[in-house]
């Protein structure tokens, strides 16, 4: 029988047309819309068999999947097998002389004070990376030939003898003339059958050790992707589902299935993006587009700063201190979610995270065997999570062992059961605002002209608590919240971003040779789509990579198709000054050259049936009062079912508004109304 967390059962015959589920660490999220009609359910999560939590969710809802149209799916499979190792044997072919090149990395210092520092371990080991004779110039001009009568002799059957799945090739300059890996790869498929990945169809960029590693890893994933999706493809089918199956890729658009098996690279932290889209166009009906949102779920937090409604974009990103060179959104994850462990260090300190409780055994209050505290039992002791109410009352909590699992670090601290889980509620909330500063102050913006957007399971009840930290004055609460990146997947729109080497100074004569390579990279992407049969209308945003000459990191730059076209060298290095202005408050080399190193091409196929999210409760309307202990104090507490707020009204802190999927708390100084939009709308009151 499925452990169901919350929402009702379907009967058989109701039929809804979207579905979208999304993996967590803890759990995994389920939403069903058609029309008015909306179904969310919330299962424990499998991580073994992550593929089996999604049918547990598909068969406790009731839907008749053989009737469902569009299926979308987000999971952390990917990032899971990288941090868990447990990818194929996977084999590395460099250019003669550049087998080390995972080894050596770049010669950085991630800890300076750390006297045993390492550099992350490679995910392909050194026995594993082999060399090709072959030589080709920073200008894409061949130096030396490929040898292939020296693969055949030597690199072919060093591979058959390693017993590998997989291929991943990085010849050097790939990204200016990929002939030789292209070569390579064709004698590699038909003398093993190996599954082979060149870099020059992941990234082409310069900067090796980046497009060796971004290689690397997506080769490692694809076979686990390949037999994860095979495995949800029979399953869904099995059932009935003949629709169209999509995957959610990381940088925020989905992507039919078929396209996700040809660059498992964009499968990194979908879950993660699918939240953020779903967020921003929320807020896009209380006509608000800088937020910055907040997903604190079962395993982490994380969060991202939107401007504009578009949500960053991050160039690159690392998995265990690995690079991967891939658009990602630009997302910072910490480990504070609500089933992090709290602890106590020798020093007497007090700690939340990284690790985890996870979906098994859980925080102690859910009675599955779990001893150690957590994040959610802190909640539970400080009243801000009422037992009764949790998951819709769908899931009781046990307060008495969360009570128990607390009592050590009381003792440690020399203070009250419920001192210490305030303690470590506030002590995440600092790590949360630290990791917003990170997207925010650090990079030139203010956290105070945008709206915090908290979601997930437990990121509404420390939001007006990280708002305060933070200085802002505006918290806006989706509804449902703790579905959020699952009706993200539904609310998102497919997406294929494309990038190319360019190495151009910016003057007249290049501006021709930029329109030039745009309109080449739109051709192949509308190859692409027109591949995966999708039809219909392409927009598209265009992304340079600029910097001063003699600098070694870039900014990006953003024009319309019609900017582009309309764009003289003038124009385009007055953008790029002021976007550098903007970031470091420096014009000190505003005089230098202007160089151009990459272009970028995202192109949308925009999702013009987005679903329109509600608040849902199965809980009997209920107006009373709890205890609640927060910041060093009792205070009654209002609590509200999410039903009795109507739009237009408000009520003041503090006040606990519970619903299916989660608890939204507002301390005192906040007030909290309904908008139009269903969103809830916290405002700090003005003394």
């Amino acid at each position: 029988m499925t452990d169901t967390a919350a929402g009702p059962t379907l009967r058989r015959s109701e039929v809804l047309g979207r579905i979208g589920v999304e993996v967590g660490g803890t759990f995994t999220d389920f939403i069903a819309i058609e029309g008015d009609e909306i179904r969310l359910l919330k299962v424990p999560s499998t991580p073994a068999e992550p593929e089996r939590a999604v049918v547990d969710a598909l068969d406790a809802s009731g839907v008749d999947a053989s009737l469902v149209a569009d299926f979308v799916h987000g999971s952390t499979v990917a990032t899971n097998t990288i941090l868990e190792r447990r990818g194929p044997p996977t084999a590395f072919v460099a250019t003669a002389g550049f087998r080390d090149i995972l080894e050596i990395q770049r010669h950085d210092r991630r800890q300076i004070f750390a006297i045993d520092y390492q550099k992350p371990l490679p995910i392909v080991p050194r026995q594993h990376c082999f060399e090709a004779r072959e030589r080709i110039d920073g200008k894409g001009k061949v130096v030396l030939p490929l040898d292939l009568d020296d693969a055949r002799s030597r690199l072919i059957p060093a591979l058959k003898a390693g017993g590998f799945t997989s291929v991943a090739i990085c010849l050097l300059n790939a990204h200016e003339n990929d002939a030789h890996e292209e070569q390579l790869a064709a004698l590699i498929r038909a003398e093993l059958g190996l599954l082979v990945t060149t870099s020059s169809s992941i990234v082409r960029e310069f900067r090796e050790y980046e497009r060796a590693s971004t290689t690397v890893l997506s080769t490692y994933v694809q076979p686990v992707i390949n037999r994860y999706l095979g495995r949800l493809e029979e399953a869904v089918a099995a059932r009935g589902f003949g629709g169209k199956l999509s995957i959610m890729q990381s940088n925020g658009g989905r992507i039919p299935i078929e396209g996700m098996r040809q660059s498992c690279i964009s499968a990194f932290l979908s879950g993660p993006a699918a939240g953020v889209v779903g967020a921003i166009r929320q807020a896009a009906r209380s006509n608000v587009g800088d937020i910055i949102t907040f997903d604190m779920g079962g395993t982490s937090s994380d969060v991202c700063l939107v401007s504009g409604g578009h949500a960053e974009i991050a160039v690159q990103s690392e998995v265990d201190g690995l690079p991967i060179r891939y658009p990602m959104t630009d997302i910072v994850t910490i480990g504070a979610g609500g089933g992090s462990i709290v602890s106590v260090d020798d020093g007497g300190m007090l700690h939340v995270g990284p690790r985890s409780a996870g979906a098994h055994p859980g925080p102690a209050c859910y009675g599955r065997g779990g001893t150690l505290p957590t994040l959610t039992d802190a909640h539970v002791i400080c009243g801000t999570l009422q037992p009764r109410t949790f998951l819709g009352g769908t899931m009781p909590l046990d307060r008495e062992a969360a009570v128990r699992a607390f009592e050590p670090i009381a003792r440690l601290l020399g203070t009250t059961v419920e001192e210490a889980a305030d303690g470590a509620l506030s002590l995440a909330a600092s790590n949360i605002v630290r990791a917003i500063q990170t997207v925010s102050t650090e990079r030139g913006r203010d956290p105070r002209d945008y709206a915090l957007m908290p979601f997930g399971g437990a990121g509404p009840l420390c939001a007006t608590e990280i708002a305060e930290e933070l200085g802002s004055e505006r918290v806006i609460v989706p509804p449902n919240p703790g579905v959020m990146s699952a009706f993200g997947l539904l609310a998102a729109d497919h997406m294929i971003i494309d990038v190319a080497s360019v190495r151009e100074v910016v003057e007249p004569a290049a501006i021709p040779r930029l329109q030039a390579q745009i309109a080449g990279m739109a051709e192949d992407v509308t190859a692409r789509y027109a591949a995966m049969q999708m039809g219909g209308d392409t927009a598209f945003r265009i992304q340079f990579d600029m910097r001063f000459g003699g600098q070694a990191f870039e900014l990006q730059v953003t024009l319309t198709p019609g900017e582009l076209a309309a764009l003289t060298a003038p124009e385009l290095a007055r953008r790029f000054k002021d976007t550098y202005a903007g970031v470091f408050m420096n014009t000190d080399a505003l005089e230098r050259p202007i160089e151009i190193v990459s272009a970028r091409l995202i192109s949308i196929k925009e999702n013009r049936n987005v679903p329109v999210l509600r608040w849902t409760s199965s809980l009997e309307s209920s107006d009373t009062s709890v205890p609640v202990y927060r910041n060093g104090r009792h205070q009654p507490c209002r609590e509200l079912t999410v039903d009795l707020l109507a739009t237009g009204t408000h009520v003041d802190g503090p006040v606990l508004i519970v619903s299916d999927t989660s608890s939204v708390f507002a301390d005192a100084g906040w007030r909290v109304g309904r908008d139009d939009g269903d969103n809830l709308l916290l405002t700090k009151v003005k003394p």
